[in-house]
């Protein structure tokens, strides 16, 4: 098993990129998908929220408001602090029981935002980086988001900065290129990923 993390700035494209790798044949371990999960109602994720931020945080089925809570918590660091030590171990442990799951020669590509942000590189045997100017990642999120200026740029503050996700890089994709262009990058590094899937790992050294 090859274990990928595959991060990028908010409007970078990693979806995208997240998208044609599966199409390609990898396991994809989506964590803003589970982060959904582990707060949907009912959950102990979704009561640990409320008793943090208050009812206020609910629509009016009880179910989670997340652009109100993003509103709260992108403008304010340590509320966004808070979310996450509620919200990432409950994460955590779900990826790590579907990545248990997955058969033993997959290239498992776990789709994490907040890599850099949180430190994560130790857990994967390599990262790849979907990279973007900020001009690009601010058109995007307004033009095909319908986020407003303001609170495009908020969201983009809160991450890590572009040289910092850039440090952790093994791979970089660039995705300031046509979807042709980005469609072939994506196909030569997928060819890299099954490549490291099936070297042998080394022994040890005594």
């Amino acid at each position: 098993m090859l274990k990928v993390g595959l991060t990028g700035g908010i409007g970078a494209g990693k979806s995208e990129v997240s998208r044609l790798l599966v199409g390609h044949g990898a396991v994809l371990i989506d964590a803003d998908r589970i982060a959904r999960e582990v707060v949907a109602p009912g959950t102990p994720g979704l009561a640990a929220v409320v008793e943090a931020f208050g009812e206020d945080v609910l629509d009016a089925d009880g179910a989670l408001d997340r652009p109100k809570l993003g509103s709260i918590v992108f403008a304010d660091p340590e509320k966004l602090a808070v979310l996450n030590e509620i919200v990432h171990p409950l994460v955590g442990r779900r990826s790590r029981e579907l990545e248990t799951a997955a058969p033993d020669d997959s290239v498992v590509v776990h789709d994490v935002p907040l890599l850099a942000e949180n430190a994560l590189t130790a857990l994967y045997d390599l990262v790849i980086v979907v990279d973007a100017s900020p001009e690009t990642q601010l058109d995007r999120l307004v033009r095909l988001r319908g986020m407003t200026e303001d609170d495009a740029r908020a969201r983009m503050a809160a991450q890590a900065t572009r040289e910092k996700r850039l440090a952790v890089a093994d791979i970089v994709i660039d995705n300031d290129v046509p979807l042709e262009a980005l469609e072939r990058r994506v196909r030569d590094v997928w060819a890299e990923l099954v490549r490291r899937a099936h070297v042998p790992q080394q022994p040890p050294q005594e």
